[in-house]
């Protein structure tokens, strides 16, 4: 089964890049099948991971960003494969 975990930030006001960076520089304990960063409007950073895993299984996950990087807390989703 392929589940994806969505990892999804505002940044603080005018600290969109420096978020960026940051995700770009972290490091997860396993490596997933695929690992997508991307932007938006609104200083937004989402990273999509995809895992060969059961839905509730324990996958690693990026952590919240620390001094003030934010707007807000972090949003999480996590979501599976649907064939057909």
């Amino acid at each position: 089964m392929s589940v994806a975990l969505m990892w999804e930030a505002r940044a603080a006001e005018g600290r969109g890049e420096e978020l960026l960076a940051w995700v770009r520089e972290q490091d997860l304990p396993a490596r997933p099948l695929r690992r997508e960063v991307l932007r938006a409007p609104g200083e937004r950073v989402l990273v999509i991971t995809w895992w060969d895993a059961a839905y509730d299984d324990s996958l690693p996950e990026l952590p919240e960003p620390a001094g003030g990087l934010v707007a807000r807390a972090v949003h999480r989703w996590r979501f599976e494969s649907v064939e057909g």
